[in-house]
C-alpha cells in the first residue's frame, strides 16, 4: 500500500497501489488500462491511499468485466454513507477488448489480475493484465536471474 505521498509520473498519473505479488506469481501476457465504477467515498479513500490489490482478480460475466476482492478501506468521514470495502466493482473497457478477454479467459484458462491502481487526469484507472500462473521452479529461476543482474550491476558500478 502506498502512503499519502503518492508518486507522480511525467504523463500525469499518480500511483495509488501496486500489486507486487502479481509479477512474481504470474507470467504477464498482455495488459489493458481500464476505468473503474466507484462511489464517492471510495474515491476519497483512494486519495488517502487506502487500497490493497493483493487478492484482487477480474472475471468476465454477461459481456462485462468485474473486479473482485479489491479492498478499498473505509473513508474516515464517510459515516453511514461509507462503502463496503470488498464489493464487486465494474470495469470500463471497450467492447472489442472485452470480446478478446472473453476468448482468452474462457478458452485458454488464463486469469485477469490488476497490476496497478492509479489516478490519471482525476480518474481512477487500473492496469489489468492477462496472466498465466508460474510454477515454483520458474519463480526460482526469475530470482536467480534478478540476483545475477544485480551482482553484475554492482561490479560494473565499482569499476
Amino acid at each position: 500500500m502506498v502512503t499519502k505521498q503518492a508518486t507522480q509520473d511525467e504523463d500525469g498519473t499518480e500511483l495509488i497501489a501496486r500489486n507486487k505479488r502479481a509479477r512474481h506469481d504470474y507470467e504477464v501476457l498482455d495488459t489493458w488500462e481500464a476505468g473503474i465504477v466507484l462511489t464517492g467515498t471510495e474515491v476519497k479513500a483512494l486519495r488517502d491511499g487506502r487500497a490493497n490489490l493483493t487478492d484482487a482478480f477480474g472475471i468476465v460475466n454477461a459481456g462485462e468485466v468485474y473486479l473482485l476482492n479489491l479492498h478499498i478501506g473505509a473513508y474516515g468521514q464517510g459515516n453511514v454513507f461509507n462503502h463496503e470495502p470488498t464489493r464487486t466493482r465494474k470495469l470500463l473497457l471497450h467492447r472489442r477488448e472485452i470480446r478478446r478477454l472473453i476468448g482468452s479467459v474462457e478458452r485458454q484458462g488464463l486469469t485477469l489480475v490488476p497490476l496497478d491502481l492509479y489516478f490519471r487526469r482525476g480518474r481512477v484507472k487500473t492496469r489489468l493484465a492477462l496472466v498465466r500462473g508460474k510454477q515454483q521452479h520458474d519463480k526460482r529461476e526469475d530470482l536467480k536471474k534478478r540476483d545475477a543482474e544485480r551482482e553484475i550491476a554492482r561490479v560494473l558500478r565499482s569499476r
